[in-house]
Order: structure tokens, then C-alpha cells, then sequence
């Protein structure tokens, strides 16, 4: 549950349904949720089906095994400025972290790339099991963060596969200043590499392709660090300019 002027103190939650107005049933993990948060039958709340869409209603009926809710009105929410992560198959749990943290930034798609030093990495994120954790931790954020679009989840590529059609940052120590080249409006797309840096020939081979080597400073980031750190920059400066 977060905070917003406009939904202050309104629990969000998640369903995969098309959000119209009318009744919605919600399943046992949110009915948990409802308990965990102490609401009750006529407590508002938001449902968004992360794909820019929200609902805005209340609690009609509430158990251990369900939710229902009547949506009352529905909000269309702009998607913003395109960020798409590309990050390395790593650490599982440092994965799930950042996957969390991704998406409380709003990123657009979420790119795993299986990097020489990603190989010899145990327990590392791959495969549908992990995909489905990944999802589920992307979910819970959404809802935290009460957000209005959930991330795509693209299938683990090697790095020949990793073209650029846009504007295409490598994050790399040594490159010029990452935020001084940021365009204006997106998309963006971000590339990190794994524990222990990249090779010299997936660097190479990511050029050809289009990246750009851009720096976050000189500090040693870890994966995840540099890629909320690169995130978090690029939707900052992507954001439309406010008066006052």
C-alpha cells in the first residue's frame, strides 16, 4: 500500500482480468493480503490489470478463499517514456531483488542475457520457474507501489541476440557520463553486465550491435546496484517537465 493524493491510503491490488466497471473476484493470495492489511467489506480500493488500466472501487464480499469488489469508475494511465532492462543471468535472489526494484522504476521490459561469467553462477535466475518467480515479485511491487504497467518478461538471449533499436547505453566504467547523454522522451534501453565485468568480446560484439559505453562513475557497482542506479537516473530524466 502506498500513499498518493489522489488514492491516499487505498490498497491496490492486481488481477489479470479486463477492468471494467461491475463486480471482480480476486483470488486466496489476496484475500490474505486483505486480512494481513485488516480490511474489511466496503474498504475502497484499486485494482490494475498492469496494463494501464485501474479501478477504483470497494470490497462487496470478503473470505479466506476470495475478494470480490465492485469497480465503480476505471482510470486510463499513460505509459511512460520507454526504459527496456537488459541485465545478466545471475544470482537468483539478487535477480528477484532487482526485478522488484525495476518495477517500482517503471521499467518496460525485462531482458536477461546469458553472459561467459554467467555460466558458472549457482543458483542463478533462468528458466519458467524462475520467469514465474520473477513475475510474482513484479506483481507484489505493482501493487506496492501502486503502479499502473507491469513489466514484459522476455525470454534469457545470448549476446549476439542483443540488438539496439534506439537509444542503447552500455553501463561500463570508463565511458562518458551516462546521464549527460540521455535523450529527451525515450525509449532508452539499458545494458549491465555480469559479476566481474563483461569480456572484451561480448563488449565488442554489443557495439557492433549499437550500444554505446556510457559510465556510471568510476565506483564498482554490483549488477543489481548499477541497474536501479542506471534505472532510476533515466526515469528521472525522461519524466515530462512539471511548471512550478
Amino acid at each position: 500500500m502506498v500513499e498518493r493524493r489522489h488514492h491516499a491510503g487505498v490498497t491496490t491490488f492486481f488481477a489479470e482480468v479486463a477492468i471494467a466497471a461491475g463486480d471482480v473476484t480476486l483470488d486466496k493470495q489476496a484475500a490474505h493480503h486483505a486480512q494481513v492489511r485488516r480490511l474489511a467489506v466496503g474498504a475502497p480500493v484499486v485494482i490494475t490489470d498492469g496494463r494501464g488500466h485501474r479501478g477504483i472501487g470497494r470490497i462487496t464480499a470478503l473470505d479466506k478463499k476470495q475478494i470480490v469488489a465492485t469497480i465503480e469508475t476505471v482510470d486510463s494511465v499513460s505509459q511512460p517514456p520507454a526504459i527496456h532492462l537488459f541485465l545478466p543471468v545471475a544470482d537468483r535472489e539478487r535477480m528477484l531483488w532487482l526485478a522488484e526494484k525495476a518495477t517500482e522504476l517503471q521499467i518496460t521490459t525485462w531482458n536477461p542475457v546469458l553472459y561467459r561469467r554467467s555460466r558458472s553462477v549457482s543458483p542463478r535466475g533462468d528458466g519458467e520457474s524462475f520467469d514465474r518467480k520473477a513475475q510474482a515479485r513484479m506483481i507484489s511491487a505493482l501493487e506496492q507501489s501502486a503502479g499502473a504497467w507491469l513489466p514484459t518478461i522476455h525470454p534469457v538471449r545470448d549476446v549476439a541476440s542483443v540488438a539496439s533499436e534506439d537509444s542503447a547505453y552500455l553501463l561500463e566504467r570508463g565511458g562518458p557520463t551516462f546521464r549527460a547523454h540521455l535523450p529527451k522522451g525515450g525509449p532508452v534501453s539499458l545494458c549491465v553486465g555480469p559479476e566481474g565485468g563483461f569480456e572484451s568480446d561480448e563488449v565488442k560484439t554489443l557495439r557492433t550491435n549499437g550500444w554505446l559505453i556510457r559510465s556510471l562513475g568510476e565506483v564498482k557497482l554490483r549488477f543489481e546496484t548499477a541497474a536501479v542506479a542506471a534505472v532510476a537516473i533515466a526515469r528521472a530524466a525522461l519524466a515530462p517537465e512539471r511548471a512550478g
